[in-house]
């Protein structure tokens, strides 16, 4: 489950929101809590959120979704997930990809040129080093707290083409995915080219996951509260796209088809379903535990 930090009234009672979704997702059956980072919003900033669900969960798996490394110093970075790791005590996986939106990069004074697959990759390949406790700056000690998890936290790819799912396949231990419209032949296909990709470059199987927007209810109303929701976060879209794909994106439905949904992608062999609520109610968490159990 994925908590509702892209939602306009987020803040309407502070920071009680993220606390009880945190608190919920804990106590559920859910197997990890996730959040996102954007930079030109007024989302929460997703390092300092993680050490806040560090301390507000205890079970759950704390997964980003994602960070974009070149929006960081990658020593930097690479600092603050290990005190991640350190605070959640081993339960963070972390996701990552290049960003998509222009204006992320210009408000974090970032390089419009890192943003490849291969800056992202160099990124990585500084956080390794930091976390096997390399010197990897003209310092006395090297950068720490060393991670609670051995190489540092699972990385997962937040990507759905074929070049850069090869490209990541040499670094990461699997994807982050992302389906707009919740197509299950075009999941198929992706997590077929990416279990082919961890195959050829002889590395171990992949952790496959995917994720999607969803909302609840009569179909019609759902579907409205999935509108509002990408209206809202696809503010850098112009709006007549907006309004053509939310006829489509994501899910909108009963619980029953919901239901039937989750169990069809885990025939595909995903591995995690990361749903991404398109309302700030936390009555949602109950509705689809109940699903769930």
């Amino acid at each position: 489950m994925t908590l509702p930090v892209m939602e306009p009234d987020l803040w309407a009672d502070g920071a009680a929101t993220l606390e009880a979704w945190s608190r919920a997702v804990d106590e559920g059956p859910f197997s990890s809590l996730c959040f996102g980072e954007r930079m030109a919003f007024d989302n929460p900033d997703a390092l300092t959120l993680l050490g806040a669900v560090a301390a507000w969960t205890s079970r759950v798996r704390l997964t980003t979704t994602v960070i974009v490394p070149q929006l960081h110093d990658p020593v930097v970075l690479a600092k603050a997930l290990a005190t991640g790791d350190q605070l959640s005590g081993g339960r963070l996986s972390v996701g990552l990809g290049v960003g998509g939106r222009d204006e992320d990069y210009r408000a974090a004074g970032a390089d419009q040129a890192t943003r490849t697959m291969a800056g992202m990759a160099e990124r990585v390949a500084v956080m390794r080093r930091v976390w096997a406790g390399e010197r990897v700056t003209d310092a006395v000690r090297p950068v720490g707290p060393p991670p609670v998890q051995p190489g540092g936290p699972e990385l997962l790819v937040g990507t759905l083409g074929p070049r850069t799912i090869r490209s990541a396949a040499a670094w990461a231990d699997g994807l982050a995915g992302m389906s707009l419209d919740v197509d299950l032949a075009e999941m198929e296909r992706v997590f077929g080219l990416t279990r082919d990709a961890w195959h050829e470059a002889g590395r171990p199987a992949p952790r496959v996951t995917t994720s999607f927007w969803f909302a609840l209810g009569e179909p019609a109303v759902a579907r409205e509260q999935v509108h509002r929701h990408l209206r809202h976060y696809l503010n850098w879209v112009p709006g007549q796209y907006v309004d053509a794909m939310a006829a489509t994106a994501g899910f909108a439905g009963t619980g029953a088809a919901l239901r039937d949904v989750l169990a069809r992608v885990e025939d595909l062999g995903a591995d995690e379903v990361q749903l991404i609520p398109t309302g700030s109610d936390i009555d949602q968490i109950r509705r689809v535990a109940e699903l769930l159990v």
